[in-house]
């Protein structure tokens, strides 16, 4: 089963030539889903072959434009289809004002239930979970009021040693209960074989973590620990770092370095300014703080296993 992204946009506010506004598609365990929208989303979905009408829970970190224009759109195009599934939105409060006001001066009244699921920027909290995946918000820092997103799948299964099980005579019908980590005990109770004999360890669960605009904090770095995958921005190069102060930006230096001190597995870095036509010089810059990092280019799919 799938525990994947694709990226739809890596650019930031101002248009730039063949680069699209934030918006990721997310696919963990057959579960769709959609992060920030930006400007064209939708025509970025139809391009790469993302059937819309699968996604059902959309995140959207902050209410900048290019995070959130692209998201009417969208809704409209899913209500104009006759959907019926519900859609589950989960951002600021502001985000929910701006949506319901567009909604009720264009008269729309949606085929689906669409549900607004507030979240607080400024504390880290579960607010979506189920038997396959959670998600966790968190504080970023930036103009307005932001937050990053922890998508983790839940505690794995462990992995049978079936040469193990069979040398040791344990029926099938345990298997599901040591998967669980449980012991197998015989049913006249003579036999105990520690699970740990019995089965390997899955492994640590796996984490994707999505940074969209923040100014460079160390704050985030603990938020971020020992993801698989962090996707993070990287706005400006170096020389340009009063101008990411001033806008509450990160530059790819600096996204190298949070990967590097939160001992991530991968860093993608992306939501580039539309001054730069060639991003290699953006990637050199954050590979100087840490080596595994590549560009969130358009219609790549990154897997996490």
């Amino acid at each position: 089963m799938a525990f994947e992204v694709t990226i739809l946009g890596n650019s930031s506010a101002s248009p730039a030539p063949n680069r699209h506004p934030s918006g990721q598609y997310l696919n963990i365990l057959d579960h769709h889903i959609l992060i920030d929208c930006g400007e064209g989303t939708q025509m970025q979905l139809q391009r790469y072959k993302i059937k819309k009408s699968r996604i059902n829970q959309i995140f959207i970190s902050h209410v900048h434009g290019d995070h959130i224009l692209g998201l009417p759109g969208l809704l409209l195009s899913m209500n104009l289809m006759g959907r019926e599934a519900p859609v589950d939105i989960y951002g600021p409060k502001e985000l929910f004002e701006i949506l319901n006001v567009f909604f009720k001066y264009s008269d729309t009244r949606f085929s689906f239930e669409l549900n607004y699921h507030t979240v607080d920027p400024n504390k880290t909290e579960v607010i979506f979970e189920n038997i396959y995946y959670k998600v966790i918000s968190f504080p970023l820092f930036h103009r307005v009021p932001t937050a990053g997103f922890l998508f983790q799948e839940r505690s794995k299964l462990r992995k049978l040693n079936v040469e193990a099980c069979e040398k040791m005579k344990v029926p099938f019908t345990h298997f599901n209960d040591l998967k669980r980590g449980r012991d197998y005990l015989s049913p006249d109770g003579k036999t105990h074989i520690k699970n740990e004999l019995l089965t390997f360890d899955p492994g640590k669960p796996i984490t994707y973590a999505y940074c969209s605009d923040t100014i460079f904090d160390e704050r985030v770095i603990q938020s971020v620990q020992e993801a698989d995958i962090l996707y993070h921005e990287a706005t400006f190069m170096h020389d340009k770092l009063a101008r990411a102060i001033d806008t509450m930006h990160t530059t790819a230096k600096q996204a190298g370095i949070v990967a590097s001190n939160a001992n991530v597995e991968k860093l993608i870095i992306g939501h580039f300014s539309a001054r730069y036509d060639d991003l290699q010089p953006l990637l050199a810059e954050a590979r100087t703080e840490f080596a595994n990092t590549d560009i969130a280019d358009e219609g790549r799919t990154f897997i996490m296993e």
